[in-house]
C-alpha cells in the first residue's frame, strides 16, 4: 500500500486520468473530490461490498422457466 501526506487542495493522481483532491479535513473526517472519465466506476468500500453479496445471491437464485415466469406476473 502506497500512504501519501496531502493537505487541502493537494491531489494525487491515479494514472493519466483520475485525480483525487482533499476537498476538506474535519476533526476525523477527510472529503475528498474524484475527478475521473464517466465511464469509471467509483463506489465507497461499503457500497461494492453490498453490491458484490447482492450479485452473489441473484446468481445462486433459482432459475424461472417462461411459464413460470407468465403463472408469477398474473398473480399480480
Amino acid at each position: 500500500m502506497l500512504v501519501l501526506t496531502r493537505k487541502v487542495n493537494e491531489s494525487i493522481l491515479v494514472g493519466d486520468s483520475i485525480e483525487i483532491m482533499v476537498v476538506e479535513i474535519k476533526g476525523e473526517q477527510v472529503k475528498l473530490g474524484i475527478k475521473a472519465p464517466a465511464a469509471t466506476r467509483i463506489y465507497r468500500q461499503e457500497v461494492f461490498e453490498e453490491i458484490e453479496r447482492e450479485n452473489k445471491r441473484a446468481a445462486q437464485a433459482p432459475l424461472v422457466g417462461a411459464d413460470q415466469l407468465a403463472e408469477i406476473l398474473q398473480h399480480k
